[in-house]
């Protein structure tokens, strides 16, 4: 049982490369607005109980993933208002069943976010698309996190194709792992 973690800034194309990835490998993809949209169905995003339900979430959805030996990929937006301790403890719940978690690191310069915060995949989403709430957001530090793992692939994905993107993380992934 494994988890490929891909994380990244806003659109960075963590749901796109993803899904690509899904696909190559035949494995689900538990994306990150999964969570959020359900507890933003209750709650404003941010407030502590948006927060605690989110957390429950995907802690519940890690927890019983590697119990039942069910490999996945995950997408991951790191911001302040998720709890550090929130990812060892998701973690924690993949190497207590003997699974491994594999980071993958999504990047792209702030000029493309901007640009692409207004592409239709991330209204459909409910993501955001408001190039000055980004702006706003990022001099408030909402962006800010610390450190995650060392990834096992940092692709730019402003030099490669979401499929380019893709194959290239399952390629790695096959000699890590012998995942693909």
């Amino acid at each position: 049982m494994y988890v490929v973690f891909i994380h990244g800034p806003l659109a960075a194309g963590k749901h796109t490369v993803g899904a690509q990835l899904s696909a190559l490998l035949g494995i689900p993809l538990f994306h990150n607005h999964l969570a959020v949209d359900t507890a933003l169905t209750l709650f404003p995003f941010g407030t502590p109980e948006f927060r605690r339900v989110r957390a429950a979430i995907w802690l519940a959805c890690f927890a019983e993933a590697a119990a039942a030996g069910r490999s996945f990929i995950f997408t991951f937006n790191p911001e302040s208002t998720v709890e550090p301790s929130l990812i060892d403890q998701m973690l924690h719940s993949v190497t207590a069943h003997n699974g491994d978690v594999f980071f993958v690191e999504l990047r792209c310069s702030r000029d493309t976010i901007l640009r692409r915060l207004g592409n239709d995949s991330r209204a459909r989403f409910g993501k955001l698309t408001d190039p000055a709430i980004y702006e706003a957001l990022e001099a408030q530090d909402a962006f800010a996190f610390p450190t995650l793992p060392e990834a096992i692939v940092s692709i730019d994905t402003e030099q490669f194709s979401p499929m380019a993107a893709a194959s290239r993380i399952a390629e790695v992934l096959k000699v890590r792992a012998g995942a693909a």
